[in-house]
């Protein structure tokens, strides 16, 4: 008698190959993001300019980094995932390297302004949308939350070595270890990433079987995303979603992520100590956004969006005591609980725009992120001038947690329909 036995092993799929790919990408590209607050004071000591002078330059990157977002992902759908990402990440390097042979401060609008803005841009939170867009019918929150903290995992890795290097070797050291990091990271997109399932013979993890590909783009991306844009603008849940998203801008990247380090430091604080704060900051939003993206797969995420905002607002109009009593538990438990909702509010919200706009909704996003670097610019101009004229923070941090207020009020008046 003959026994066969047959071992059944299952591969994993493609889709989590993809996802790991574009997660080391925006890893690469996270470095620029974490410079500004660590390069401020720097810049300031070196050529003499006001923090208003350098938070303009922080402000250009802020509002490119978001308004390239949905061109870009007209691009993607146009070109490929591959061939965008691989060339934005070509655009930071060279705009982070440039960045050490400036002599004057429209040197740095252009080279940390306009440069690394487009080049992040390119692949900011719209590459994510289209990886999981593309790639991802089951589990398409969670890994949304994953690649979201990608971000968040740069940050925690590149801040506290950047403020060591600015401290101690400079500035321009700082800047060069970030071009160089970028440019590690273009290999592996341009030889792992694949555009669609289908380009290796396969479909989205979760689809059915036989599940035929949206025919590809070809229309011009500027076309697109200006065409998406003026549809969405019909609906009233665009404007909702864009203006929450905007003060969400304001309230972390262009208000916390730039102007922390400076607050800290006016109280006594030493920069590489509150770096250290805001790597802390990454690592609980690592854990704040995995788990913002599993609950998003669960719970209506306009109620996510509504208490994320809440709570940031409530815990923005408590910062300026704890700064006063520099009590360091206080300001740790702050640090913990930002970071658990610090870009909690993206996997939601990229779930808004894909059940309300449908195959526009990664475009749609995009503009929405648009708008959240536009906040994000208006904040970071906002704070620099406040503290240069009022020689303090305080005012910036209590008009950032109300904002946050109307913020979940905006949320929670989101209705289901495409029209509403």
């Amino acid at each position: 008698m003959t026994i066969s036995t047959t071992t059944r092993t299952r591969r994993l799929h493609r889709a989590w190959f993809v996802a790991a790919v574009a997660f080391v990408a925006i890893l690469g590209a996270a470095g620029f993001r974490a410079t500004p607050g660590v390069l401020i004071t720097p810049l300031q000591e070196e050529f003499g300019w006001t923090k208003g002078t350098i938070s303009l330059a922080v402000s250009v990157n802020l509002v490119l980094y978001g308004l390239t977002a949905p061109f870009a992902a007209a691009l993607m759908d146009r070109f490929g995932m591959r061939r965008v990402v691989s060339l934005a990440l070509l655009l930071v390097a060279i705009g982070s390297g440039l960045t050490v042979l400036m002599t004057a401060s429209w040197q740095l609008l252009l080279f940390w302004g306009v440069f690394v803005g487009l080049g992040t841009g390119s692949m900011a939170l719209v590459f994510v949308a289209t990886v999981t867009d593309r790639w991802f019918v089951r589990h398409r929150g969670l890994v949304t939350g994953v690649l979201t903290a990608a971000g968040a995992t740069g940050q925690l890795i590149f801040l506290p070595v950047l403020a060591q290097l600015a401290e101690g070797p400079g500035w321009r050291v700082a800047s060069l270890t970030v071009a160089g990091a970028a440019l590690a990271v273009v290999p592996f997109v341009w030889w792992l990433m694949r555009d669609h399932p289908e380009d290796v013979g396969t479909t989205a993890l979760g689809a059915e079987p036989g599940t035929v590909r949206t025919p590809p783009v070809r229309q011009n991306a500027a076309v697109r995303a200006l065409t998406v844009l003026r549809s969405a603008a019909r609906t009233r849940a665009f404007w909702f979603l864009a203006g929450g998203f905007a003060i969400c801008g304001a309230s972390t990247n262009g208000l916390v992520g730039t102007h922390f380090i400076p607050a800290a430091h006016d109280h006594g604080m030493a920069e590489p100590v509150a770096a250290g704060l805001l790597a802390v900051i990454g690592i609980f939003d690592i854990a704040g956004t995995i788990a913002s993206g599993w609950l998003s797969d669960k719970v209506n995420p306009k109620v996510l969006l509504g208490v994320y905002y809440g709570l940031r607002g409530l815990s923005l109009m408590v910062l300026p005591g704890l700064f006063a009593a520099t009590t360091e538990p206080s300001m740790l438990i702050f640090i913990v609980f930002y970071g658990l909702d610090w870009v909690a509010t993206v996997p939601p919200t990229v779930a808004l725009c894909r059940r309300i706009y449908g195959a526009d909704g990664a475009v749609v996003f995009g503009w929405v992120f648009g708008s959240h670097q536009i906040g994000a610019a208006f904040a970071a101009v906002g704070a620099g001038l406040t503290r240069d004229h009022l020689g303090a923070y305080d005012l910036a941090w209590y008009v950032s947690g109300a904002l946050c207020l109307l913020a979940a009020g905006m949320s929670l008046a989101i209705g289901h329909a495409k029209g509403r």
